[in-house]
């Protein structure tokens, strides 16, 4: 790659900067991606892209992502139409740029999540790069709000080093040792 060239894709989804973490949601058409931002937007986080979000590959290898131009602080919410966030909630509900760290996939309930306590990491491969990513199920009644922004949290736990699962599992190790 060229001194100061950047390599760019687009890819659907939505970009939204919760708690400082660059999240993409991404997941099949009509499953919830924008709603699930919409009240991101609504609890104090930022829209950086819905829709098409324009991803970019700096020379160290990290992945940034912005939107369109003419998309730049709008939504499609089905049932509304387009409306403009930044108008909406202040220019403090959206951000122009976002590195992407952390990976949502909302998937169907049908679709198996075989590691129920955290231990294994999948990761979502873009530009070669991978980015860790959290596999969602979505039903009704379901606060993917909250799940999101708990995902948030555990990343910037994980980048610190806590890993809640695994030091529950030294946790409970321990415990069997002392009974055994």
């Amino acid at each position: 790659m060229a001194q100061g060239k950047h390599l760019r894709i687009s890819l659907h989804g939505v970009l939204v900067d919760v708690l400082g973490v660059g999240v993409l949601i991404m997941g099949k058409s009509g499953v919830g991606k924008t709603e699930c931002a919409l009240d991101l937007v609504m609890h104090g986080h930022r829209l950086v892209a819905d829709d098409l979000i324009q991803i970019e590959k700096d020379s160290e290898g990290a992945l940034y992502g912005f939107s369109h131009e003419l998309g730049r602080h709008h939504m499609e919410i089905r049932g509304l139409g387009i409306i403009d966030i930044e108008k909406l909630f202040g220019i403090s509900a959206t951000s122009e740029k976002k590195q992407i760290e952390l990976v949502i996939e909302l998937v169907d309930t049908e679709e198996c999540i075989n590691d129920r306590v955290g231990l294994e990491e999948e990761t979502y491969t873009i530009m070669e790069v991978e980015i860790p990513r959290k596999r969602i199920p979505v039903r009704p009644g379901r606060n993917l709000t909250a799940i999101v922004e708990v995902a948030a949290r555990d990343y910037l736990l994980k980048k610190r080093g806590y890993h809640a699962a695994r030091e529950f599992e030294r946790e409970l190790l321990k415990n069997l040792k002392k009974r055994g």
